[in-house]
């Protein structure tokens, strides 16, 4: 039997309700390494939301406690593709842009408006592209988001297939002829996957070390995205210089699996100037612990000073 995986290409998926509160953001601000000393993102005075949340609403949907993982993934039958096994899916690509500043809390009518903008398929699996858009009860839109999961294992028709409508900005090449313009060190807490499951990720593999083991990883592995949000904050300290609006857009490749307690190291690279007055970044995260790329392929559109006074 042949599939048409084109035919899935645009498919609009059935809205997902969002909600948030003042303590969900202080949460996802932990679980993304946020210190004592970063009060703008921690502190509910003069405070407001890492602007990398939304990237968490996607599962955590209208949550207040704890929920079952399994019971996140779309039953909803997409037209052309095959029978996807969730638990053979791994977080290959995420970006969020910023289109206007993130209340403090949703209060009710907010929603996720998802499509799916692309399908691959190669002998290695099934990749499929996601765009999110983040939308108000009047359907005004405060975020885009693009993210790719990667189906291990999966077959359609057994070929080589690329099929996309739209993407997040590609990253420019790292420069090989300077050092970074900006580098961050920071070690992650062994317990860094206990706070950042509380925002609304809470797959075993990230707390039972027998699922770990079972998966091939030896032991639990941080979120993807508990490194991202390491990254997008050390964009934001030194090329935005504190300031958390001045992040517009963060996309990155996940590239290799991070240990909780382990130490990474962001290296950013001014590349040129971006859209709407921002400066370009290129970056990559490192896990110094295991000498691997954790973050490749990294993009930032920051609004920096500089480009403020063009």
């Amino acid at each position: 039997m042949g599939y048409d995986l084109g035919s899935a290409v645009g498919f609009q998926l059935r809205d997902k309700p969002v909600s948030w509160t003042r303590k969900d953001l202080i949460t996802y601000a932990l679980g993304v390494g946020a210190k004592r000393d970063e009060l703008p993102l921690v502190y509910d005075k003069s405070w407001g939301p890492l602007p990398t949340y939304p990237v968490v609403l996607s599962l955590k949907g209208e949550d207040t406690d704890v929920s079952l993982f399994a019971s996140k993934h779309s039953k909803q039958t997409v037209p052309g593709l095959p029978k996807l096994d969730p638990k053979r899916v791994v977080h290959a690509t995420q970006s969020v842009e910023v289109l206007r500043d993130l209340p403090q809390e949703s209060g009710p009518g907010w929603k996720l408006s998802d499509r799916i903008v692309g399908v691959h398929e190669n002998k290695s699996g099934i990749i499929i592209d996601t765009e999110s858009l983040l939308l108000d009860p009047k359907g005004t839109a405060y975020a885009k988001l693009y993210s790719s999961a990667f189906y291990l294992g999966s077959k359609a028709n057994g070929g080589k297939f690329s099929k996309a409508i739209a993407s997040a900005p590609q990253a420019k090449p790292i420069p090989k002829d300077r050092k970074p313009n900006w580098v961050v060190r920071e070690k992650t807490s062994p317990e860094q996957a206990l706070i950042y499951r509380l925002s609304g990720d809470y797959n075993p593999l990230h707390i039972d070390p027998e699922v770990g083991k079972a998966l091939g990883f030896g032991d639990v592995i941080l979120h993807g995205l508990s490194s991202y949000g390491f990254a997008a904050r050390a964009i934001v300290q030194t090329v935005g210089k504190g300031d958390r609006r001045a992040l517009k857009l963060i996309c990155a490749r996940f590239s290799s699996p991070v240990t909780p307690g382990d130490e990474l190291e962001t290296q950013a690279w001014e590349v040129g100037s971006g859209p709407k007055g921002t400066t370009e970044i290129a970056f990559i995260t490192k896990d110094l612990t295991t000498g691997r790329v954790a973050l490749s392929n990294g993009i930032a559109y920051v609004k920096t000073a500089e480009t403020s006074k063009l």
